[in-house]
């Protein structure tokens, strides 16, 4: 797994992973404002890295795990805000709840978390989040315009997202859902000592609430922060100011 590190000399470390369907750029209005007090670390997670167009999506857990022990091995005891948008946001619950490094402070932003539902209706809701996605992938531009057809997208947007769809794998696409979906927590989830804000758009909140209740029953002291007149993973890209402000806030709690 490539590590895109930012301000090494600054003690103080944010992390920030990713979102599917988008590389590690997708940060790249943050951390320019951001570099200059902190320790930046972003993760090219595998599957969504074109320097390694080869490597496939594990899962939410092997890449908890590895970042994990990414930390540990560059002698990183202590990670002042963990930040995860999306399919990151599911790797930051998973990282918290391992407890094998210290997080001061962590934001879920439009996190996924694990269905609790049969195992044939969790398989079928992938094969039609998969479905969608290839679709996309296999049209071209036109086509994942109508599948992505939301304001939030403009058509330079869809074009980065196109770009990583062609070069990303089917086999990651299908891990990515898959693995999201249903990935392993504690059945008795160890009490997080640190903060917690979960993200969510105003526009996204309906889509959200199952993650919403899951998150409030798991992490029971989570703070549940309503971003007006937003859509799913829109601050990196479109509020990059106000993101790293929120940030360096926490990061200073």
């Amino acid at each position: 797994m490539n590590i895109h590190e930012y301000g090494k000399e600054h003690k103080k470390v944010i992390v920030l992973i990713h979102p599917s369907l988008v590389m590690w750029d997708y940060f790249e209005h943050v951390i320019p404002l951001l570099e200059n007090d902190c320790h930046i670390i972003v993760p090219a997670l595998p599957g969504y890295d074109q320097e390694k167009p080869c490597d496939d999506f594990t899962s939410v857990e092997k890449i908890a795990e590895e970042l994990i022990g990414v930390f540990i091995k560059n002698k990183i005891d202590a990670i002042d805000v963990l930040y995860g948008c999306s399919m990151g946001g599911s790797i930051v619950l998973k990282m918290l709840s391992s407890q094998k490094i210290l997080v001061k402070n962590a934001i879920c932003d439009g996190g996924i978390t694990p269905y609790n539902l049969p195992w044939i209706v969790t398989r079928l809701i992938a094969v039609r989040d998969f479905l969608m996605i290839c679709i996309g992938k296999i049209g071209g531009l036109k086509l994942l315009e109508k599948v992505f057809s939301t304001d939030e997208y403009s058509e330079e947007d869809l074009k980065y997202i196109f770009n990583v769809l062609d070069f990303a794998s089917y086999q990651t696409i299908w891990r990515t859902f898959e693995s999201c979906n249903n990935y392993s927590m504690p059945r008795k989830m160890p009490a997080y000592q640190g903060k917690l804000e979960y993200w969510y758009g105003e526009k996204e909140e309906k889509y959200r609430a199952w993650d919403i209740k899951y998150v409030e029953k798991a992490f029971p002291h989570t703070e549940f922060i309503k971003l007006k007149n937003r859509g799913h993973a829109s601050m990196a890209p479109l509020y990059p100011q106000e993101m790293a402000e929120r940030l360096m806030a926490l990061s200073d709690s």
